[in-house]
């Protein structure tokens, strides 16, 4: 027989100790027993003084009353089903009134999630999709880069192998905020080889919203929002973690990760978390990819303590890595620089080696953030933070004398953040959040490089303001809104050389901001301010399986200082690159819709999408420039008004009991309205199909076939344009095609994984993965260095995860 709650309540009463009291007891404790949350009575709450026989059960309205209670002080528990047990002390005379609260939802906290976190949305409205642990676990040698490709409509810009930088929906860079543990990164991340400095081991989950819609983040978010998150800890005492160790053919190296939690049931706990990666020269189909290894060293660690009503968090991550750039796509001179464009193969292939020299890139990372966060009863959630993080980046030229081993570019940046919010949650159906941010910024150049410095001295200025609310309007309809203001100051001292300043026509618009004359350079003071407006309102309606969503952002993005500043070559992109101070912020009207249907068996999802971009900035090729430091390609910043539309879809089909399939497709469309003509750098529309085995009582034996389509870009700008050589004692004028994009490509994948039990609470899963298993040739039309060299060829890798 099942025994209900409330008798299992009645037969504790009964069973209680009964004695006999002499005393005048004739004291009554009665009171009401609410959520703390939202303050709504608790039913069948149990209320007992220990050592005696008094206990009493709330009503519906949470009421309970004691009577017969001898005068003094009693120790009181006040436990419910769904709730953890309080427990308080009393002095009880005459009527003694109490209103007491318990945490209803509580246990959602003592929950063992080890391997993920959470699956509630960032935003009601907005198109926003989740990686869990298992695919993290699956990428953990590559990066997060990699990792994300797995979501339709997210891509990757590249260079070379392993700087791999994502894009969402077309758009990358600065338009794509990245947040790892409650902290937006400041990594420099303007150039499109800077891929973000951030572990994909140390989340627990990766989510990616597509647009602006998540305004706690920032306004400026036209491409999206990365959200890095850690696993959740329980408030519970337990103590595990987890050992990753592969192994890969191309580039001969591997990867070691381990992480070790351990939490308390009062809440407090620690974790630590560690990644090596190794990997020597990768190989394209018929020929090694000299210089392209890299290594990569990270760290984190935190504490604190998880409490319903107060707790905080300390944490610190290191990051470090240092990757190789193909040495082909550094030449010497203008000849070598179009024969290198139009070759099919690198100028220069050497033997396999896990030297990383010049040219190369090398950058370390700091965070450290203090977080603390009170909850008030009946009315919400307050948080405080404040984030340190620092920013060394060096890059490597070829260079001999003296200087040889010195770095071409040798920047740090330093940020200090405080933000502070209230999330208002106690009214059932409505949420309003609310929050202010204060950053400094600081950028230095190292002058000893003896190189002219690609992005200058500079301070920025960041404030913010944002409000935000989401309200239930009946159980199947969910709105929500929100508004944010930014500010936005830059201030720099930048040199310019006199002919550059005059090319630019600087010398008429910009003559106020020179401060000093150094012969052949001016010293300039350029400080410009910028204030943003963003806005977002949509919808959500759910009806039986299905599931509409409607979204509309306003978001502006301020340029960033390689928009603005750059004067030089960068070195990492084999690239003369230019800004220009007149380069206003972009204004993003976005409108994006998605409709999703779950059945049983059947999982689909459709998100188109529509863009508006004014002022949008790119970078693009205008020639090329001979310095001594060689031959290379020119790209210009500039501003003109562009559109984005195109549309993602997800399916999954479970055939069978064991069988299931899997198909994404995304394509962008986006031009270029101020000229009437494609855009540089969109992805090309691509199609995932994977088709799965699952035999769980084989040890969770799951074997999968991948294949990936990558149609051709057929909407592309002619950006082409002619280097003079000499060609028989005589200049020649001669195109180097740098437009045309590559053709289309198939690539075959195969996964298979295997998990056996070892000790109590522990598992090992053993996985073979192979790419590209035809060792098919192809170029990538978003990798920058396709002009020199194909991409990889086949990969097959071995994976063992142990967790205890």
């Amino acid at each position: 027989m099942k025994l209900t709650y409330p008798l299992l309540v009645l037969i504790a009463i009964w069973g209680f100790p009964q004695h006999t009291i002499s005393q005048n007891c004739e004291a009554v404790f009665e009171g009401k027993v609410t959520d703390f949350h939202d303050g709504h009575p608790l039913e069948n709450a149990l209320i007992r003084l220990y050592h005696t026989d008094k206990a009493a059960v709330s009503d519906i309205d949470g009421n309970f009353s004691i009577s017969g209670i001898c005068p003094g002080s009693y120790e009181v528990e006040i436990s419910h089903e769904s709730c953890t047990p309080r427990f308080m002390t009393l002095e009880i005379t005459g009527i003694t009134t109490r209103r007491i609260t318990l945490e209803h939802h509580l246990e959602e906290l003592r929950e063992v999630v080890v391997e993920g976190t959470r699956d509630h949305p960032v935003t009601a409205s907005a198109t926003e999709q989740i990686l869990h642990t298992e695919t993290i676990d699956k990428f953990s040698a590559a990066s997060v880069g990699d990792a994300l490709k797995e979501i339709s409509g997210v891509s990757s810009l590249n260079t070379g192998s392993a700087i791999v930088k994502p894009v969402i929906q077309g758009l990358h860079s600065s338009r794509i905020i990245t947040m790892n543990n409650g902290v937006r990164l400041q990594d420099q991340e303007w150039g499109m080889e800077h891929a973000p400095n951030l572990d994909l081991n140390a989340a627990g989950s990766l989510t990616v919203v597509k647009g602006a819609a998540a305004l706690q983040y920032g306004g400026d978010a036209i491409g999206g929002v990365i959200i890095a998150e850690p696993s959740k800890i329980p408030v519970k005492d337990t103590l595990y973690g987890k050992t990753i160790l592969s192994g890969a053919t191309n580039g001969r190296g591997g990867a070691l990760i381990s992480s070790l939690t351990k939490s308390y049931e009062t809440g407090w706990h620690w974790q630590a978390q560690g990644t090596l990666k190794r990997f020597g020269d990768f190989k394209a189909p018929g020929y090694s990819l000299t210089n392209t290894g890299y290594s990569q060293q990270a760290f984190s660690a935190g504490f604190g303590l998880n409490k319903f009503t107060h707790g905080f968090e300390a944490y610190y991550s290191f990051y470090r890595n240092e990757i190789g750039i193909l040495r082909s796509s550094h030449i010497g001179s203008q000849r070598d620089l179009l024969q290198a464009i139009n070759n099919r193969e690198p100028l220069v292939v050497e033997d396999f080696s896990y030297d990383i020299n010049a040219p190369k890139q090398q950058v370390t990372h700091h965070l450290a953030k203090i977080n603390f966060f009170k909850r008030f009863e009946q009315l919400g959630k307050w948080n405080l933070q404040y984030d340190f993080q620092q920013n060394n980046r060096q890059e490597y030229d070829l260079r001999r004398g003296e200087r040889k081993g010195t770095p071409s570019m040798d920047m740090k940046l330093t940020t200090h953040t405080l933000t502070s919010g209230f999330l208002f949650d106690a009214r059932g159906g409505r949420t309003i959040n609310t929050g202010i941010l204060l950053r400094y910024q600081h950028n230095v150049p190292d002058p000893e490089t003896g190189v002219r410095r690609l992005i200058p001295d500079y301070d920025r200025y960041d404030a913010g303001l944002y409000a935000s609310i989401k309200q239930a309007i009946n159980e199947s309809l969910v709105v929500d809104a929100g508004i944010r203001y930014d500010f936005n100051r830059m201030d720099a001292e930048k040199f310019y050389k006199k002919d550059r300043w005059e090319d630019q026509g600087y010398d008429e618009d910009f003559g106020d901001i020179i401060t000093e004359d150094y012969g052949d350079q001016w010293l300039t003071n350029p400080t410009l301010d910028f204030h943003s407006i963003s806005a977002t309102a949509g919808l959500e309606y759910q009806l039986g399986s299905s599931t509409l969503r409607l979204n509309y952002a306003l978001a502006n993005r301020p340029p960033n200082p390689a928009e603005l500043f750059s004067d030089g070559l960068h070195h990492s992109a084999a690239a003369i690159e230019l800004g220009d101070l007149r380069i206003d912020q972009e204004t993003s009207h976005k409108i994006s819709a998605s409709y999703a249907l779950k059945t049983r068996k059947l999982s689909l999802s459709i998100a188109p999408y529509l863009n508006m971009i004014g002022d949008y900035i790119l970078l693009e090729p205008s020639g090329s420039e001979l310095n001594i430091r060689g031959a290379f390609p020119v790209w210009r910043y500039r501003q003109v008004d562009a559109l984005f539309a195109g549309a993602d879809l997800d399916l999954n089909y479970d055939i069978s009991e064991h069988w299931s399939f899997n198909h994404k497709f995304a394509y962008v469309h986006a031009r270029d309205r101020s000229r009437n003509r494609a855009l540089i750098a969109i992805p090309p529309a691509n199609t995932t199909n994977k088709i799965t085995y699952l035999k769980p009582e084989w040890h969770q034996l799951t074997l999968s076939l991948r294949s990936d389509y990558f149609f051709r870009q057929n909407e592309f700008p002619d950006n082409n344009f002619t280097i003079s050589v000499i060609e028989d004692g005589e200049y020649v004028d001669r195109t180097a095609d740098i437009s045309t994009p590559p053709d289309a490509y198939h690539l075959l994948g195969f996964d298979a994984s295997a998990t056996f039990p070892l000790r109590k609470r522990s598992e090992l899963t053993v996985g073979v993965t192979v790419n590209n298993i035809l060792d098919t040739k192809y170029r990538d039309y978003l990798n920058r260095l396709r002009f020199f060299s194909d991409d990889l060829g086949r990969n097959m890798q071995l994976s063992i995860k142990m967790n205890y």
